[in-house]
């Protein structure tokens, strides 16, 4: 690949990578895709569908601090840390620790709110212009809520989206059964979000939007990226098999992998995998009307086209250890108990790593020591939602264009 044929990589085929690549690939570019193993075939392909453009509150302030000491008590709960693994993550718990201070809170706040009401412009767009917009649902999403302490503890954070225009509404008991027939009775309140959106397959959705960007000429390369180095006024990819190419710009959108390469650019950057676990069944399995979400036990439910999936539940264990799938099995018992009669059978179970940053802000800019260099990554849970807005960023930066939001929150160097 020479500097004036295929002038800009990406290393990653996820959903990341592929809207960076359909934006650049628009704007008359030649890009090239560098994946392990296929478009959308790893992290994009099995997560929960949403996008969750009103979910801007940062992890530290969802519960999690506060239900810490209870979830790692239970090994299979929302939360786990498998212990061989804590001393490497200690690092990475004391950041997200700090994270949780009322001034570091309002700006992560402040930015995520910017990043997502560009996302929710740029995905309409985007859907618009390469003919996707038939996988997008608008049914909203139900939270739900087994006591009234529990509703009460989530009140500010629903006061906090209020004042950034989020709308929702509180739902009674008696009125549960009108969202999602079928519930269990031990959920006494639950809050609407109409403004939620759901896609109808993630995977297929981030393959079409790879076709797009395949119609405007962007190229795929099925090869690994085993290093990536300076070199004049651009960088040196080196792959598996030892083979090398050149490229004069470069994006960094490997997900969970992305802070290794990171390091070679001067970047030091506190990445954690957040191995998240799912199980889709048959569409037969319950019929469900919208995406439910169970905050305090850390999953939701979503209807896709033709199935059902179950997933969430954070695992911070690295890239290294076997998947765990008793957490899988465990989310599933939980949700036959929250929807009496789900048949539980026939269900295809998955894991993914989720790159996750301690702030939960992903990065997005420039290296410190190349300027051909452009990360876009670290995005946790939050791919599929921020992934046109992430591509639209990352386009504008290549070009020089005057940038829609400011991007020093999302800096690498701000660790």
């Amino acid at each position: 690949m020479s500097k004036d044929n295929r002038d800009i990589a990406i290393i990653g085929g996820g959903i990341i990578g592929i809207a960076a690549a359909a934006y650049l690939a628009e704007a008359g570019r030649k890009v090239t895709v560098f994946d392990r193993t296929g478009i959308c075939e790893e992290t994009s392909s099995g997560n929960a569908a949403a996008f969750a453009f009103s979910d801007v509150l940062p992890l530290a302030h969802k519960g999690m601090m506060r239900n810490l000491p209870r979830w790692l008590s239970d090994p299979l709960g929302p939360l786990a840390i498998p212990p061989s693994y804590l001393p490497k993550l200690l690092p990475w718990l004391f950041r997200f620790w700090r994270a949780g201070s009322r001034a570091n809170y309002e700006n992560a706040l402040a930015a995520q709110v910017a990043l997502m009401q560009l996302a929710e412009a740029e995905w309409g767009a985007l859907m618009d212009r390469s003919g996707t917009r038939s996988f997008l649902r608008e049914d909203g999403s139900l939270e739900l809520y087994e006591s009234e302490s529990e509703f009460q503890s989530a009140l500010p954070g629903w006061q906090a989206r209020a004042r950034f225009g989020i709308n929702f509404e509180h739902v009674a008991r008696d009125d549960l059964g009108k969202l999602q027939p079928g519930l269990s009775p031990r959920f006494i309140r639950g809050t609407f979000v109409s403004g939620w959106k759901t896609v109808s397959n993630p995977q297929d959705l981030g393959k079409a939007i790879w076709r797009y960007a395949e119609s405007n000429g962007a190229r795929f390369v099925h090869n690994l990226v085993k290093d990536a180095t300076p070199s004049g006024n651009g960088v040196t990819l080196t792959f598996d098999d030892g083979k090398t190419v050149e490229a004069s710009r470069l994006i960094i959108a490997a997900g969970a992998w992305s802070h290794l390469l990171a390091r070679s650019f001067g970047d030091s950057v506190p990445l954690e995998t957040e191995r998240g676990y799912n199980t889709t069944f048959p569409a037969a399995a319950f019929d469900i009307k919208l995406q439910l979400i169970f905050s305090s036990h850390g999953f939701v439910i979503t209807p896709l086209q033709g199935a059902v999936r179950v997933g969430g539940a954070v695992e911070l264990g690295g890239l290294r250890l076997p998947p765990n799938y008793k957490r899988s099995k465990a989310m599933v018992e939980k949700v036959k108990a929250f929807l009496p009669g789900f048949d539980s059978r026939d269900g295809r179970e998955w894991m993914g790593y989720r790159p996750s940053l301690p702030d939960s802000l992903p990065v997005i800019g420039a290296s410190r020591a190349n300027s051909s260099v452009l990360y876009a990554f670290g995005h946790g849970h939050l791919g599929l939602t921020q992934a046109a807005a992430t591509g639209r960023l990352i386009r504008d930066l290549v070009l020089g264009q005057t940038l829609p939001v400011d991007l020093k929150p999302f800096s690498a160097q701000r660790f």
